[in-house]
């Protein structure tokens, strides 16, 4: 064949494949749907405002199991509501509401991390500074009963204080240490008395060992009300996992455990330590359910015509914290794949390979139903084309980053997204090769990623310059529906859906060739 005419055959090549992806009248259909019907931020309204904040052990996350399960389907979606494990005991949360009762009183802004106790209707006390020594605590333990105190240390991460049997062992030690410290410093303090007029023979103190909540257990036993903690706003609230999963109906947390807004938390220790009296006031409405609590993996599913036993996965997780209203983190990955397969079920996609639209249990606890599927489909893990997991921002898809192996693939199933808004640019871009990660990241697609299954994912930014912070939501009380960008989460559905449908319609599973690089660990089982 001459050269001039082998170009030309491969020019047409490439023509005819880039215009079947722009004429595939399904992919032309999902488009068409989601740039004049998408309902993406419908799911949100409901996910968000209507069910909220869904840890799972929660009665919201049951009623977010419920209603994403009815819609899959009610679009026509096989649906398998996968268990994937349970809790000893579940954790509603209610209204909180604190003030401070003085001249010149002001409302507070404070939150409690999830499964912690909550208050035992309005209770009002006086405030007190945590004691250091045991010298201290013996001063003051009659005035513990019915009073707040304040503990040292930083609630920036919004975990409850460790309470475990180990915490208290550590802190019988440090006790230990600290009557050790303050015998010394009496000593120095005797000796600098001896030494007034001599100030270059003057010792320093030596500082005392802090550690929240020293005393914890001696408090709880003196009757506190509840401990306060400085903490950054936004204000984070998360969880213990260990201590939610070693809880039970009978050993429950009892002490609130308030992370209250810095600012507001200086003003009342410089009122304490005025020795002003004041009270403060709690209204705290956490709330335990009797165990065990069973979470599931909702799986929406459309199965394959050609290829059934092969798949791609579209996925989020289900799961939230519930000092907020997982607005973004991860209604952005939840309403994302819920919206790609309406759109794929209303274009009439029929895929040769299956489909599995993952809403995952327990991410925020540890990657929990993501790890228990994949230890229980062993067999399946071989067969999975693509896992497409969304979690992070509201961003806008800006480009996929392939091999050189799925490259041609990819450039005829996204040959037509350029095409869905000019305002968005999409670029196919180089991946190199990485190396196969031992441990499972921090979102749902690492288990799948340990297994060598690719997890290509869909790039995001913010093309419009829209000052978003994802640090600024990430667990925190602004976690809100109206966090998310309408516009971008809409796109993204859209563009979910073309490539999630394109990859299941291919004649083949993309290629791991390239994808990770595995040599070393070949190595080291062979030695």
């Amino acid at each position: 064949m001459k050269r001039h005419s082998f170009v030309f055959l491969i020019i047409s090549v490439l023509l005819i494949s880039s215009a079947f992806a722009q004429t595939d009248p399904v992919v032309k259909k999902i488009i068409e749907i989601g740039t004049t019907d998408n309902r993406v931020m419908d799911h949100l309204d409901i996910l968000s405002n209507r069910i909220g904040g869904r840890l799972i052990g929660s009665g919201a996350y049951e009623d977010a199991e419920k209603w994403t399960a009815s819609e899959f389907q009610k679009w026509g979606l096989e649906v398998e509501m996968d268990d994937s494990g349970e809790l000893p005991v579940g954790f509603n949360r209610g209204p909180w509401f604190g003030r401070m009762l003085s001249e010149g009183g002001m409302t507070l802004h404070f939150v409690t991390p999830s499964y912690t106790a909550g208050t035992k209707g309005v209770q009002r006390g006086p405030v007190l500074m945590e004691p250091k020594t045991q010298r201290a605590f013996d001063n003051m333990k009659g005035a513990l009963k019915g009073a707040w105190v304040l503990i040292a240390g930083s609630g920036a991460n919004g975990k409850p204080i460790d309470t475990s049997p180990e915490a208290d062992e550590k802190r019988a030690k440090i006790i230990e240490e600290n009557t050790e410290i303050e015998k010394n410093n009496a000593e120095i303090r005797r000796e600098n008395r001896q030494n007034r007029d001599n100030p270059e023979a003057q010792k320093e103190l030596i500082p005392l060992t802090e550690e929240p909540a020293l005393f914890y257990k001696q408090m709880k036993e003196s009757g506190i009300l509840g401990i306060i903690q400085s903490a950054p706003v936004p204000l984070r609230a998360t969880r213990s996992t260990e201590s939610i999963l070693n809880m039970t109906w009978e050993t429950l947390p009892t002490v609130p455990d308030i992370k209250l807004d810095e600012t507001q938390y200086e003003i009342i220790k410089k009122k304490v330590e005025e020795r002003r009296y004041f009270l403060l006031e709690f209204d705290i409405r956490n709330h335990f359910r009797m165990g065990p609590v069973k979470y599931h993996n909702v799986i929406g599913i459309i199965r394959g015509t050609e290829f059934p036993d092969e798949y791609v996965i579209v996925s989020g997780h289900l799961d939230a914290y519930d000092v907020a209203t997982g607005g973004v983190d991860c209604g952005v990955g939840v309403t994302n794949a819920m919206e790609a397969a309406r759109l794929i079920m209303e274009a009439g996609g029929k895929p040769k390979r299956t489909i599995l639209f993952f809403l995952f249990a327990g991410e925020e606890f540890g990657l929990f139903g993501s790890k228990s599927w994949v230890k229980r489909n062993e067999d399946k893990l071989d067969k999975i084309s693509n896992m497409f997991n969304r979690d992070g921002g509201p961003s806008c898809p800006t480009g996929i980053r392939v091999t050189k192996a799925m490259r041609e693939d990819m450039e005829k199933i996204c040959a037509s997204i350029n095409s869905i808004n000019p305002e968005f640019p999409f670029e196919i871009l180089d991946r190199e090769p990485r190396p196969l990660p031992e441990r499972a990241g921090g979102t749902d697609s690492g288990p799948y990623a340990v297994k060598g299954i690719p997890t290509m994912g869909i790039e995001g930014g913010y093309p419009r310059g829209d000052n978003f912070s994802y640090g600024e939501i990430w667990h925190t009380e602004r976690d809100l529906y109206n966090k998310m960008i309408p516009d971008y989460q809409k796109h993204s559905a859209v563009v979910t859906a073309v490539i999630a449908y394109g990859v299941a319609n291919l004649d083949h599973l993309l290629s791991r060739d390239g994808y990770y690089i595995t040599e070393k660990k070949e190595e080291t089982k062979k030695k």
